[in-house]
């Protein structure tokens, strides 16, 4: 029977139970002579008289008797008591990993860390004579110290790999308990011998700790089934997912680690946990791990044998920039350089001395974009705190504080360190850039019609110093770079509701002053590279040409430094980095991260996927569950259209037509119509802004308007009962009354609101407000906003209604789906948010309202927009000497 408070085993007082598992009950005590706390573990009486199961026990505790290790469990006692049998260990103080594993993958730097130590511990055992033969999350305790490994009641005596002493050790105790073909352990990590029921050696232990090290890094297990046998099918005849699809941003080391840990054959796996630990190591060192760095590097060799190896993100480029950087200086001919990399950079510039890059990337912490910077030179690499969601960053000019766009704000940061400070409201930042006078240029609104803004660094009221120029065809004014003298700076002048390229173009503009100076055609983002170039970009290619800074004019011819740039089509954002004559850093390939529509259960199953990957955005499920609406965009014509698809009968069809950019479809309740906003010069209306536009789901007449005006609108939801449809209206929300197309606000503040969206009988809005500084989910009544109701705690995003309005779900900051039972009535009452599962939805890139998923009437089921490995996307580039063409013209 269980022990109980307050019974002792010998000088041991029981406090608790802690739990219980095949091979024992385990027991939190008190140790009565030295006063400590200690865990005791005991073989149940009804197991006595199971000779084999007695044998274990004795066997685990001689076993951890002589392991001495700092990620070992410490045995301290044994003894038997009334026919119980006992052992004593440390009290270890923390979470088993299985535990931990609820909440999600593990970052990056601590499956490095807990994994060299969990090796470390194995090659103790291993040479010690045991091999532990039950390795699971289960089994590993994370302390403060570290990780502990627990449990050897199913380990068993191995020759493999031991001295002549040792061999002596291991014969006295050899007498297995285990007959010959019978499986022990936990069958989702068991080696493949273990599986067939063959001889096990300190190999098989290797492979347990690959399986964990892969669920450690991206959550799922390596091999699962619904059963011992569909899992045991696994483990001898599949391979698990790559991890380069399920964790883009883990370093191609480590991938490579864990294959070889995961190896069928005995041979190709690590023959030593040394070997392994060693490994992980080097992994975590060459990162900075230290420094909570998730991009690895590679170690710097000599030029002319640059041994790539495995090349593991951009800490290598940037090593080998400080290799090389003295005699690319006298080299007369250009240098191009290929990284490989487990991700794509969503952005990327350098500073002012050439000598620092900051990269966006996808962070796995928070799910959300995260700004990296990397030293010239350097082994490591660090994340900045407070920049999760960050964009489009830009340097100070003394290249000791960067700004950038976050939760509709621009934002500061000095990168030595510091806490992140707001300057200004930024709806949908689009470029900035800072002067030695502390002057920032910047554009607050991506919506189409506004122009370039100042503030000062240290915060203020911006104010407006250019508005695009109608008569031309520009529609916004963005990226802008200040030149030398800090008071000239460049932008780009573009089009976007047609795409009207020929309007795309460089100017040169000036503080205090209307001067507009065009400078060249363009398609994207240009920078100035000291002592006199422009770098600049035309479909997808990267040009240099010189720059006469006296006159702001070019002259000579242009140059093609790229091919194939990566490109963001939607904001006409090209990825690279160059600030003088020696070095271009950029992302080639395509620039815009593909995803694709994927059927979820509520425990976070992949159900279907749906359509192939592709730049998808804002996702629309219709009222009956049988069609899908969505955003695509095209990546050549930089169009966006909406496409509607018929899920059962596999059928799709183009919704929108003319030369624009189509947004944001929401189904009419019945399906017959869907709402959309569209930016299109053909249509009535302020050109370049979005307006919201109603049409026919399945004929092909024309839509018609039915709110325009100057500012961008977005619809986010139409009301079970067709009378309402609920806008965003720049950071405002808004809807509209049906049929008789009356606009009408509903909220607004000092803060910016989005995501409305009508409860089943609705009487109540959900939406999202960053009135604290970070995005979170309300409710409120409708059509009168009376009371508010806190949803979300710590982050949260793109609410959505079950069909009968009990439940609400949402986003949370680190991309959760999260669960909120809802009481209807009279008055809001909502319950506590429970998390459903870990998504990876694929980032926003050009609208403020942004629909990553929708679920079924029953809410038993998720259609999510999930991020997949853009197969476009190509090594990072690096060109040293980029302009000794230009220097021989």
């Amino acid at each position: 029977m269980p022990l109980v408070p307050g019974m002792r085993l010998g000088p041991y007082e029981i406090v608790a139970a802690i739990g219980a598992g095949g091979m024992g009950e385990v027991y939190r005590a008190k140790d009565t002579r030295l006063g400590r706390d200690v865990a005791v573990k005991i073989l149940p009486r009804e197991m006595s008289a199971d000779s084999a199961r007695k044998q274990r026990f004795e066997r685990e505790a001689k076993t951890i008797s002589g392991l001495n290790h700092p990620n070992i469990c410490t045995l301290h006692d044994v003894g038997s008591q009334d026919g119980v049998d006992y052992l004593v260990m440390e009290c270890v103080e923390g979470e088993t990993l299985a535990k931990r594993l609820e909440k999600g993958p593990l970052p990056l730097e601590q499956v490095l860390k807990y994994g060299a130590q969990i090796a470390d511990a194995l090659d103790r055992a291993h040479r010690a004579g045991i091999v532990h033969r039950d390795l699971k999350p289960g089994n590993i305790m994370l302390t403060s110290t570290g990780a502990k490994l627990l449990d050897f009641g199913l380990a068993k005596p191995t020759a493999a790999l031991l001295s002549g002493v040792t061999m002596s050790a291991v014969a006295m105790r050899s007498s297995p308990v285990t007959q010959e073909g019978m499986i022990v352990g936990t069958y989702q990590y068991m080696s493949p011998e273990q599986v067939e029921g063959k001889e096990v050696d300190a190999c098989s232990d290797i492979f347990s700790l690959g399986a964990v090290l892969y669920e450690m890094l991206t959550g799922q297990r390596a091999f699962e089934g619904k059963s011992q046998l569909s899992a045991a099918t696994a483990i001898l005849e599949k391979d698990p997912a790559p991890i380069s699809v399920v964790r883009p941003t883990a370093p191609a080391a480590l991938d490579h680690a864990i294959k070889k840990c995961l190896a069928k054959s005995v041979e190709e796996r690590w023959q030593s946990a040394s070997d392994l630990a060693s490994e992980l190591k080097w992994i975590a060192e060459s990162s900075g791990q230290s420094g909570g760095s998730a991009v690895p590097a590679v170690k710097a060799v000599g030029w002319g044998k640059l041994a790539w190896g495995i090349v593991c993100g951009v800490v290598a480029a940037m090593i080998v920039m400080g290799v090389l950087w003295r005699s690319s200086k006298t080299e007369e001919e250009s240098r191009y350089f290929s990284v490989p990399l487990s991700f794509a950079a969503h952005d990327m510039v350098m500073s002012p001395d050439g000598r620092t890059l900051a990269v966006v990337a996808y962070g796995e912490s928070s799910g959300k974009n995260t700004i990296w910077i990397y030293e010239v030179g350097a082994q490591g690499a660090r994340s900045l705190a407070g920049t999760e969601g960050a964009s489009y960053p830009f340097w100070s000019s003394d290249g000791r504080s960067l700004a950038f766009f976050a939760d509709e704000k621009l934002k500061k940061l000095d990168v030595a360190g510091g806490s992140v400070q707001i300057i200004c409201d930024a709806i949908s930042g689009r470029g900035g850039t800072w002067n030695k006078d502390g002057v920032i240029v910047f554009t607050p609104d991506a919506s189409l019609g506004h122009g370039l803004y100042r503030v000062s660094a240290s915060g203020g009221v911006p104010r407006v110093i250019s508005k695009p120029d109608a008569a031309r065809g520009e529609q916004s004014h963005r990226w802008p770079q200040f030149l030398p003298d800090g008071t000239h700076f460049l932008y780009l002048a573009a089009n976007f509701a047609g795409r009207r390229k020929e309007v795309d173009a460089i100017f040169v503009g000036k503080l205090d002053s209307d001067e507009k100076q065009f400078v060249t055609q363009a398609t994207a983002n240009a920078a100035y590279a000291e002592p006199d170039y422009l770098v600049f970009c035309r479909d997808k290619t990267l040009f240099a040409q010189r720059f006469d800074l006296k006159h702001l004019v070019m002259t000579g011819e242009p140059t093609i430094i790229l091919a194939e740039i990566a490109q963001l089509p939607q904001v006409a954002r090209a990825i690279f980095a160059a600030t003088n004559s020696q070095l271009i850093v950029a992302q080639t390939g395509g620039g815009s991260a593909l995803s694709q529509p994927v059927w979820f259960n509520r425990k976070g199953e992949e159900l279907e996927k749906v359509r192939k990957p592709d730049i998808y955005d804002n996702l629309s499920l219709a009222p009956n569950g049988k069609a899908m609406a969505v955003d695509i965009t095209d990546e050549d014509s930089l169009l966006v259209d909406i496409w509607t698809r018929e899920l059962q009968r596999d059928n799709e069809k183009r919704f929108t037509f003319d030369p624009a950019q189509h947004t944001d479809p929401v189904w009419r309740p019945d399906g017959s119509e869907l709402v959309f906003a569209s930016n299109g010069q053909l249509k009535e209306g302020p050109a370049g802004a979005f307006n919201l536009y109603v049409k026919n789901a399945d004929s092909g007449e024309a839509e018609k308007s039915i709110a325009q005006d100057e500012v961008n609108k977005l619809p986010t939801d139409w009301s079970k009962d067709g009378k309402y449809i609920m806008y965003v209206r720049g950071p405002e929300l808004w809807y509209i009354t049906l049929p008789e197309s009356k606009a009408q606000l509903f909220l607004k503040g000092p803060f910016a609101l989005k995501n409305g969206q009508f409860s089943g009988d609705g009487k109540w809005v959900a939406y999202t407000s960053n009135e604290t500084g970070k995005w979170e989910i309300y409710v409120t009544s409708f059509p009168d906003a009376r009371g508010k109701w806190q949803v979300s705690v710590g982050g949260g995003e793109q609410p959505r209604w079950r069909g009968d309005g009990k439940e609400l779900f949402y986003l949370s900051w680190d991309r959760k789906l999260m669960a909120v039972p809802v009481t209807p009535g009279a008055n809001f009452e909502a319950g506590k948010s429970v998390a459903l599962f870990q998504t990876t939805p694929r980032q926003p890139v050009s609208f403020n309202d942004h629909t990553a998923y929708d679920v079924s009437r029953d809410g038993q089921r998720f259609l999510i927009l999930t991020q997949t490995r853009n197969l476009e996307t190509k090594p990072m580039t690096v060109v040293l000497n980029w302009n000794a063409e230009l220097r021989k013209k």
